[in-house]
């Protein structure tokens, strides 16, 4: 398994679902090398033999053409980690890539495998050269594309490197059908080389209840501050909510590369007096957020899935999700709105903070619900696939 996180070395959602995913397939009886760009003193875990693609031999060798004349994106220049000191995506990010993939071959020659299983596209240049070697079955399973990330301006050496890991995939994860259709329609991929796997959350490690000296409600948003989680909106929103509730704080917790515009944007709005910036939290950290918090707003643009969504249920907190999700299409228990609509989305939060039986029954249901999200169906849905995989191999 190519990922190129695994907490706590770690960005965002991306760890987190390589994490639990890796749990849940070991439980059923997987054994899983996961392969990182780096493996820092202190990521390990007991599901899983971690290792760093740093600790083989590099030789040079050309990827992609096109990654010469780029340079890193500026959304993955600015990496706000949860782990202090840590640069997951190094001074280059294609020059990472292309370390990482350079040594795959040597790593797939020395960890006998069944399956080559890859984590979005970072990964996917390695994962292709260890089937080279190997001639195993590739999975590519996909989290993000670089259209949702971009709202629709692709930079072109990642959208061709997705591609291409599509192209050469023998199958293609994808983690909902919001996200199905964006390969679909964006990468030209056959429709039935794709399979949906929604994903489940880790049951485990339910965190104390917190307290807090806030007198005042709080709406909660978490997430990277980038243009597909929609930040800004939020803040809109945020101005005319405290039109009618003007005691309410709003709570932001995350980094990115449009954190310090969303500063500003507060500021500009008039209303940074009710708006508290966190910073990346991590850890309990997180759920003391989730817990502290009268709802959680996920006014995503773009959201192939959703984690977080589930992980704010995971810690009774009533949720607000965009139907421009993944999470929407399989979630019950949620307030939806479009992100654009933001009369509908103020309507609802001040619903929220003025009737505390709508809260509490959101509460209640949302956090029963959620309990069916176990990492069982994803990690089943994979191994689904491993076997027909497999099977069709020796057939051939």
């Amino acid at each position: 398994m190519f990922g190129w996180e695994f907490p706590p070395y770690k960005t965002g959602g991306l760890g987190t679902a390589c994490h639990d995913l890796a749990k849940g397939l070991s439980q059923k009886g997987i054994d899983i090398t996961f392969v990182m760009p780096v493996a820092p003193k202190g990521t390990k875990t007991p599901f899983a033999h971690i290792i760093g693609a740093t600790t083989y031999p590099t030789k040079t060798i050309a990827i992609n053409a096109l990654l010469t004349p780029y340079a890193t994106p500026h959304s993955y220049n600015q990496t706000h980690n949860e782990t202090p000191g840590s640069d997951v995506y190094g001074k280059n990010l294609f020059a990472e890539v292309q370390r990482y993939a350079a040594v795959a071959q040597t790593i797939a020659r020395k960890h006998p495998h069944d399956i080559i299983h890859a984590h979005d596209w970072m990964t996917y240049p390695a994962a292709i050269k260890a089937k080279e070697l190997s001639k195993k079955p590739l999975v590519v399973h996909i989290h993000a594309t670089e259209f949702d990330r971009t709202l629709g301006n692709p930079h072109p050496a990642i959208a061709h490197i997705e591609r291409e890991g599509m192209l050469h995939a023998d199958a293609v994860i994808a983690n909902s059908n919001f996200l199905k259709k964006t390969v679909i329609e964006q990468y030209n991929i056959p429709p039935q080389k794709i399979h949906v796997a929604h994903w489940g959350i880790d049951q485990d490690n339910i965190q104390q209840a917190y307290k807090t000296t806030i007198r005042a409600p709080i709406i909660l948003y978490l997430g990277r501050m980038t243009a597909m989680k929609g930040p800004d909106h939020f803040l809109r929103v945020a101005k005319t909510v405290l039109t009618f509730e003007p005691k309410t704080k709003f709570v932001m917790v995350g980094g990115g590369d449009l954190f310090a515009a969303v500063v500003r944007l507060a500021a500009e709005l008039g209303i940074s007096q009710n708006v508290i910036f966190t910073g990346p939290l991590s850890g309990e950290q997180t759920h003391h957020a989730f817990q502290l918090a009268d709802l959680f707003v996920m006014p995503s643009i773009r959201e192939p899935f959703g984690l977080v969504a589930l992980e704010a249920l995971k810690n009774n907190t009533p949720v607000l999700i965009s139907k421009q999700s993944g999470v929407h299409e399989v979630l019950k228990n949620a307030l939806k709105v479009d992100f654009w609509d933001h009369k509908e989305m103020v309507n609802k939060i001040v619903a929220i903070l003025r009737h505390k039986s709508l809260r509490d029954t959101l509460r209640e249901q949302g956090s029963a619900e959620v309990k069916e999200f176990t990492l069982d169906h994803p990690a089943q849905a994979c191994i689904d696939i491993y076997h027909a995989l497999n099977k069709q191999l020796v057939i051939a």
